[in-house]
């Protein structure tokens, strides 16, 4: 039998109500394989999308306009393999929106990809 578990303790207070910018370098590479040609940077898109919601826990998001010009800049075959990103997690000022957060999504370039790691930004 497994242990009980105790029900005393207790976790920290939520992160995902927190202002938040990081930066990710996302392997796009694995995630089109197989793919059609044709399918290649839109389903790359897609996957970074998912992997923006996953992180930030944010349903609402919106994607920079130079961002999907990296992705789109050798065409729909030939994405690039890696592509660095900031996921910015601000407060919304739009009072219809159901969501006080949303998310956005920029474009980082870099040199190389050579052992970059997840790097928390402020805001300042």
């Amino acid at each position: 039998m497994a242990p009980a578990k105790k029900g005393g303790e207790k976790k920290g207070p939520s992160t995902i109500n927190e202002v938040v910018t990081k930066e990710y370098a996302i392997n796009i590479h694995k995630h089109i394989q197989r793919v059609g040609f044709k399918k290649r940077a839109p389903r790359a898109l897609k996957k970074i999308w998912k992997f923006a919601m996953k992180e930030m826990g944010t349903p609402d998001l919106h994607i920079d306009t130079r961002f999907k010009k990296a992705v789109w800049a050798k065409g729909i075959r030939n994405v690039p393999y890696h592509i660095c990103v900031q996921l910015s997690r601000k407060c919304n000022e739009d009072e219809d929106s159901p969501n006080k957060l949303y998310m956005l999504v920029t474009y980082v370039p870099v040199p190389t990809f050579k052992n970059l790691q997840i790097v928390s930004v402020d805001e300042n």
